[in-house]
């Protein structure tokens, strides 16, 4: 019998710590894995945490831990960003719950299923109440929170082993730092709103982390669905940063053709999801 599996292209913000950041024996555990001769990628992971999905029924959320990462070097510090693809199952499970009507659910995993793997979680809590994950994702589109973070200058857009990386890197100190001046320009602006809850969330997920820690934003498998022309102009860091000061400045028209440059792009990739 074969398998057909749908696989949602995804965007990734990510955290690498230095390893005085984790306390050991997981330090040891990490700065051993660093001098690996070869450590598996983005492609890897994907691969790894979809395998679960091909039995019947599928395992919402992975039996063991991993005890792989992500890893780089920042300024000679080995810099780690734990895959932690157990506890990003639970949590997928969780936003499912949210965003999916029961129905769908029931025939994707079967409410006995889900019960277990709730269950699991909740246990699993009570002996780790400050858990959290070094990785966040996003299907079909990077949301425009996440651009907060970055200056376009800090874009990277190369040929690597897997195909095409588009990516963002920070350090954390300028990642708070931006969170907290687009935070000021949106209240004083806008008002309350689901775009300044966002970046309140994300804000405080970068609180969590060590202050020499790397900010990454990766387009991770939009970087292989996205036509290159369209990767190539894509300058949405920049964009978002315009419409920011614009805003700023009182200038509403700077501020629309911005938004409305971020919202074209947007909803190509997005359309892109229902041509595939």
């Amino acid at each position: 019998m074969t398998v057909a599996v749908t696989v949602p292209y995804a965007a990734y913000l990510r955290v690498y710590e230095p390893l005085a950041a984790f306390p050991e024996p997981e330090r040891t555990h990490w700065a051993r894995y660093a001098r690996r001769d070869r450590i598996p990628g983005a492609q890897e992971e994907l691969r790894r945490s979809l395998t679960d999905l091909l039995p019947v029924p599928p395992v919402p959320v992975p039996v063991h831990e991993s005890s792989d990462a992500f890893v780089a070097v920042v300024d000679g510090i080995v810099c780690v960003c734990p895959w932690r693809t157990r506890l990003r199952g639970w949590l997928a499970l969780e936003e499912a719950a949210e965003h999916f009507p029961a129905s769908l659910l029931d025939a994707v995993l079967p409410p006995v299923v889900r019960r277990q793997a709730v269950a699991d979680f909740e246990r699993w809590l009570e002996r780790n109440p400050d858990a959290r994950p070094w990785i966040r994702s996003a299907t079909w589109h990077v949301p425009v929170r996440w651009f907060v973070l970055f200056a376009d200058e800090e874009r990277e857009f190369t040929k690597g082993e897997d195909g095409l990386v588009l990516r963002y890197r920070t350090p954390m100190v300028e990642a708070r730092r931006r969170v907290a001046r687009g935070l000021k320009v949106l209240r004083e602006s806008l008002g309350e709103g689901p775009l300044i809850d966002g970046l309140v969330d994300v804000g405080r997920w970068l609180e969590e982390f060590h202050p020499r820690s790397l900010v990454e934003l990766d387009y991770g498998g939009l970087a292989q669905v996205v036509p290159r022309e369209q990767l190539d102009a894509d300058r949405s860091a920049r964009d978002v940063a315009e419409g920011l000061a614009a805003l700023r400045d009182g200038d509403g028209e700077r501020a629309g053709g911005a938004y409305e440059r971020l919202t074209e792009r947007w909803t190509a990739v997005r359309g892109l999801q229902h041509a595939s």
